[in-house]
């Protein structure tokens, strides 16, 4: 149906000053609509079960799905998954390294802080680690790690040092989180960056223009992830939605130069 010609079909039969308020009306509708998407009245929103005190998961929803942080810690490792060959280092487990490293790992290394950890084959606090020899590995995974150490910059000193030259670190950490209670009693929970603290951090160790930042989340998938929600009670569209005001989880790719 040519909407131009029923239009001007009612036009005709319908009185000129009624056309005119038909058209005002229709304006005025569309306007007031348009402001409730912007801002709902006072006392319209209803907030259903997160009207509440309690998280609805305190544990991030580890038991129920895949945790939200989970998934977007995956979409950025995917997205490079071919830097991830050679000799890898990853933290506290290797799982990374197997999933997105498969047989192009020749060589697998697990870094934990404290001894007690039988995967590991590396026990160093990142800031203090002169035992591990410089330019050893290829690749390093360092997911959810950074925020646990209070001496950033001497951390990712010990990371380039370690890299190779052509090295990768793909790194992640939170920009919104509720704190780990775990983490916070063991060894500290210090810090949340934005994606432009986590270019200037890492720009002063390696050239500028070998760290790209990449930020993932938005207000829903905060929310959710704050109340313990899984990415699997989330749709697709709404999970890889970006609005960069809600820096849920940072991905950063550093490389050191080559020689």
């Amino acid at each position: 149906m040519d909407i131009r010609r029923v239009k001007a079909f009612l036009k005709v039969i319908v009185p000129d000053p009624l056309w005119r308020r038909l058209q005002d009306t229709r304006y005025w509708g569309r306007k007031r609509l348009d402001r409730f998407k912007r801002r709902p009245p006072l006392g319209w929103v209803r907030f259903g079960s997160f009207r509440r005190l309690q998280p609805i998961d305190r544990n991030y929803g580890w038991q129920w799905g895949k945790v939200i942080d989970r998934y977007y810690i995956e979409k950025f490792l995917a997205e490079f998954a071919t830097d991830v060959q050679g000799r890898v280092l990853e933290v506290a487990e290797n799982s990374y390294t197997l999933r997105f490293g498969g047989e192009h790992v020749t060589h697998s290394d697990v870094l934990h802080y404290v001894s007690g950890n039988p995967r590991a084959t590396i026990v160093a606090d990142l800031t203090d680690a002169d035992h591990i020899p410089s330019n050893t590995f290829d690749c390093i995974i360092l997911t959810q790690t950074l925020q646990f150490i209070y001496n950033v910059g001497a951390a990712i000193r010990t990371l380039h040092r370690v890299l190779k030259p052509g090295g990768v670190l793909l790194m992640t950490c939170h920009g919104i989180s509720q704190i780990s209670r775990f983490d916070m009693g063991n060894w500290g929970e210090y810090w949340r960056f934005t994606s432009l603290s986590a270019q200037k951090l890492f720009s002063e160790v390696f050239p500028e223009d070998h760290v790209t930042v990449q930020a993932y989340g938005n207000v829903l998938t905060a929310a959710a992830f704050l109340y313990g929600l899984t990415a699997g009670e989330l749709h697709q569209e709404e999970l890889d939605y970006r609005d960069l005001d809600y820096e849920l989880i940072l991905g950063v790719r550093a490389t050191k130069p080559r020689d």
